[in-house]
C-alpha cells in the first residue's frame, strides 16, 4: 500500500512539472523522486524488520520436561487444575480422588460430573496411546460404574481414536468416551502453557438419530416431553451461558449443573397437571448444611432472580428443593414455545444467583 501511494503521488507531481517546466527540470525531478522513494522503501523495510524481531518464537515442549513421573507429578497437577480440562471439554467435573482402587488396579482420577452426579474416569498417559490404557480405562469404568471415560495422552493413534468413536456410536447416551491430546507450548524461554486438543467426543448427531428412532414407540406424553426438552436444550445452548447440558430424554425432568456435586437445577415439565418449573435440587448428602446456608441469603437470592421462591415445600423429604412453578397449556404449541422461553430465562437466572454461592459453600464435615 505504501509503495502504491508513493508511486501515485510522485507520478502526479512529475506530470505537473513536465507540463509547466522544460525537460531538464523534469529530469531533475525524476531523480529527486527516485531518491525519495528509495529512502521511504528502506525506512519501511527497517521498520518491518524491527517489528518481526520483537516477536517471540513459539515452540513445543516435551511433556516429560515438566512432569517426569506421571502418577506422582502429572496426575496431582491435573486434579488441582481440572478447570483447564473442563474448559476444553465443556464439562463441569469435581475431582473426588486420585489413584482410586478398582480391583487390583488404580484409576488415575475419579471425578463426578456436576451436571449428572455420575462418576467420570480420567486415564492419563504421557505418551502414545496403547491397548493397555484403553483396556484399563474401560475396566475402571465398569468397576466404579462410571458414565464417562476421559483418556488423556500426548499422541493418539488413528486406531485408538477410531476405537473411541466406535464406542461412542455404539453405546447408549448413558456412556461417553473422550479422547484428549495434551501439549505443552512456550514462547522463547517463558513458562510452558498447557493446551488440550479434543480428539474424540460423543457424536450428537448419531445419538439423536437413535433417539428419534426409539421415540416412535413412545406414548404421546413422552413424545411431548422429548420434543419439549430437545427445544429447551437447543435454546439453552444458543445462549452460550451454560458450558454443558445433558441429552434430552422422554421424562418429566431436565437437569442443569450448578458446578458442584449433589446439588443442581432440576427443571420439570409435568404433562399431567400442565406445570413447568425450575428447582434447585439438593441431595440428602449435603442438604442439612446447604439448605440453611442458602436460606440465610434468601432475600438477596430472590431479589436477584426477580421472583418469590418456594423454599423446602416438602420438609419431610430427605432431598430438599427450592422451586418456582407456573402453569401452561402444554397441548398448545404456541404456549409450549412461550413456556420454553420462560424456562430458559429462569434457568439462567437461577444459575446466576445460585452457582457462585454453591461454589463458595464449605462443608463443616
Amino acid at each position: 500500500m505504501l509503495r502504491t501511494s508513493g508511486y501515485r503521488f510522485f507520478s502526479f507531481l512529475g506530470s505537473i512539472i513536465q507540463i509547466e517546466f522544460d525537460p531538464t527540470i523534469s529530469l531533475t525531478c525524476s531523480l529527486i523522486y527516485c531518491d525519495l522513494w528509495t529512502y521511504i522503501t528502506l525506512e519501511h523495510m527497517e521498520s518491518a524488520e524491527t517489528t518481526i524481531s520483537e516477536l517471540g518464537k513459539l515452540k513445543q515442549v516435551h511433556l516429560r520436561k515438566k512432569w517426569t513421573n506421571e502418577s506422582q507429578e502429572f496426575t496431582p497437577w491435573l486434579a488441582e487444575n481440572i478447570e483447564l480440562l473442563n474448559n476444553a471439554l465443556g464439562l463441569e467435573l469435581d475431582v473426588e480422588n486420585i489413584e482410586v482402587a478398582a480391583g487390583p488396579y488404580s484409576a488415575d482420577i475419579v471425578a463426578r460430573d456436576a451436571g449428572t452426579g455420575k462418576y467420570v474416569i480420567i486415564e492419563n498417559q504421557l505418551g502414545k496411546t496403547d491397548h493397555d490404557h484403553l483396556g484399563k480405562s474401560i475396566t475402571y469404568a465398569s468397576v466404579l460404574d462410571a458414565s464417562s471415560v476421559i483418556w488423556i495422552a500426548s499422541e493418539f493413534t488413528d486406531e485408538h481414536k477410531k476405537a473411541l468413536d466406535w464406542l461412542n456410536d455404539h453405546t447408549s447416551d448413558e456412556l461417553s468416551f473422550y479422547g484428549v491430546n495434551i501439549e505443552l507450548w512456550q514462547i522463547d524461554d517463558s513458562k510452558p502453557a498447557v493446551r488440550f486438543n479434543v480428539k474424540s467426543t460423543p457424536n450428537t448427531a448419531v445419538r439423536q438419530a437413535a433417539k428419534s428412532k426409539a421415540s416412535e414407540d413412545l406414548s404421546e406424553p413422552r413424545k411431548l416431553q422429548l420434543d419439549f426438552w430437545t427445544k429447551f436444550r437447543d435454546a439453552l445452548i444458543a445462549t452460550k451461558k451454560v458450558p454443558s447440558t445433558q441429552s434430552p430424554r422422554p421424562q418429566y425432568w431436565f437437569d442443569v449443573s450448578l458446578g458442584k456435586s449433589y446439588i443442581h437445577i432440576s427443571n420439570i415439565c409435568n404433562t399431567y397437571d400442565n406445570t413447568i418449573g425450575v428447582r434447585v435440587y439438593i441431595g440428602n448428602k449435603i442438604a442439612d448444611e446447604m439448605l440453611p446456608y442458602l436460606e440465610e441469603q434468601k432475600e438477596d437470592i430472590e431479589n436477584e432472580i426477580g421472583d418469590k421462591l418456594e423454599w423446602n415445600p416438602n420438609p419431610d423429604n430427605r432431598d430438599k428443593v427450592i422451586a418456582l412453578y407456573t402453569n401452561v397449556d402444554l397441548t398448545n404449541e404456541e404456549a409450549r414455545n412461550s413456556a420454553i422461553e420462560w424456562l430458559v430465562k429462569r434457568t439462567l437466572a437461577f444459575r446466576k444467583a445460585f452457582s457462585p454461592r454453591v461454589k463458595r459453600f464449605q462443608s463443616s464435615t
